[in-house]
């Protein structure tokens, strides 16, 4: 994205703040998700996994083997199938794999046991497809991108077969939002804060001790997942988040970062 583009989005979530209400939050997300239209060529599938609402997308030529199963992002209350459908559809067809998309984590009433066993089913699910685990590549951005390894944590552990990889944008890992980051970028970053992180954790853990692993994995161990790739940018609340993951004895994560915003 260039900073041209990086600018107009700033200006655009700054002309559309935040409302106080969950409704109008989603209302507002889906809204500006469908600025961004799904082009023409994308066919669309809606699927229930297990119970699990969830959508097939494919571009042309998409292999039916490969498959991104992503878990879009949205503090847990908010986001939607429709506010990253063209963002997930267009990033499928750059690797020439099927897109699958859960609403995993949409809906406010959900606690985050509940939230990891809906991931846990839509994997499980893609694999009763015939899916092989080493042809997918879970991801997910900001509460997705915490989930994502939250999911692959509790598939190690669990002795499941794991994916090929992991994606995580801007993850949400730390549900106590202690990261410097949350001050120091707080006036360039108009989406999120550390008074709103922390809201939106008050609802998601509904009394769970803040440093549970699966719920907070930044206190998760993450020795023996598939690699990882973790892009945030210098001007987000969340890059101490995204960095302090990549830290510490783990071999196998690897951190990408890129200039999206003054230092």
């Amino acid at each position: 994205m260039s900073d041209n583009e990086i600018a107009a989005l700033r200006a655009l979530l700054t002309l559309r703040p935040r409302p106080v209400s969950v409704a109008e939050r989603r209302e507002r997300l889906d809204a500006l998700g469908n600025v961004y239209r799904t082009p023409a060529d994308i066919s669309i599938e809606s699927v229930s996994a297990d119970g699990v609402p969830a959508e097939w997308t494919a571009a042309p030529g998409a292999a039916p083997s490969r498959v991104l199963l992503y878990l879009h992002g949205g503090g847990f209350s908010v986001g939607s199938i429709v506010s990253h459908r063209a963002m997930v559809a267009e990033t499928g067809r750059a690797a020439q794999a099927r897109r699958w998309r859960s609403t995993t984590g949409a809906h406010l009433n959900i606690r985050f046991r509940q939230r990891l066993d809906d991931a846990l089913k839509a994997y499980r699910w893609l694999l009763a497809q015939g899916v092989q685990p080493g042809r997918v590549a879970v991801g997910g951005d900001s509460a997705g991108g915490g989930l994502t390894l939250a999911l692959m944590v509790a598939l190690r552990e669990r002795g499941l077969p794991l994916p090929a990889c992991g994606w995580c944008i801007s993850p949400w890992v730390d549900m106590e939002a202690r990261g410097d980051t949350y001050t120091t970028k707080a006036a360039i970053d108009p989406m999120i804060s550390r008074d709103y992180v922390l809201e939106l954790a008050g609802w998601y853990l509904g009394g769970t001790a803040p440093q549970t692993p699966l719920a907070a994995p930044i206190h998760a161990d993450l020795h023996g997942l598939p690699p990882l790739l973790v892009q945030v940018g210098s001007a987000e609340t969340l890059l101490d988040d995204s960095v302090q993951i990549t830290a510490g004895p783990v071999r196998q994560v690897f951190a990408s970062r890129w200039r999206s915003g003054p230092t």
